[in-house]
């Protein structure tokens, strides 16, 4: 390996705008692995960027800490992931992207008219959701979350 391939913990941080603090939380994870100098300050692979930035994507599509984990124990410790590697985690993810891509696209759509949580107080609500048929499907805003 390369020492030009090994990155600092600031430099980490510099590269994925995360702070030092949250780099060591997610080494403690388990979710990135330090190498350690004869000094004992920790260096990262540079492919540890993409595994934190993945992180940051992820938490910003609404998945949990155990969800990113359990993603991520599916890439190799100590070396570089393939293409192959990430696809993994790309086809597994896929349905769950899928379905909050739709879940967002329904909202854009509905937001501003009855979206069936059986409030009745927009006058498109006792159009689309007269008597409130909506709340006879159970709770929540039904024309939204389905």
């Amino acid at each position: 390996m390369d020492r030009n391939d090994l990155l600092p913990i600031g430099e980490l941080a510099r590269r994925t705008g995360l702070a030092v603090s949250a780099i060591r939380f997610y080494e403690d994870k388990g979710l990135v692995q330090a190498l350690r100098t004869s000094g004992n300050q920790r260096r990262f692979l540079r492919s540890d960027i993409r595994r934190l930035s993945f992180i940051l994507i992820a938490q910003k599509l609404g998945l949990g800490l155990t969800e990113i984990e359990t993603e991520l124990s599916k890439l190799p410790q100590g070396r570089t992931p393939t293409i192959n590697d990430w696809q993994k985690i790309s086809r597994s993810l896929r349905k769950e992207i899928d379905a909050k891509i739709a879940l967002l696209n329904r909202t854009r759509s509905k937001l501003d008219e009855c979206i069936g949580c059986g409030c009745l107080s927009l006058q498109r609500c006792q159009l689309y959701n007269r008597e409130d048929r909506a709340g006879a499907a159970g709770p929540g805003p039904r024309y939204v979350l389905g």
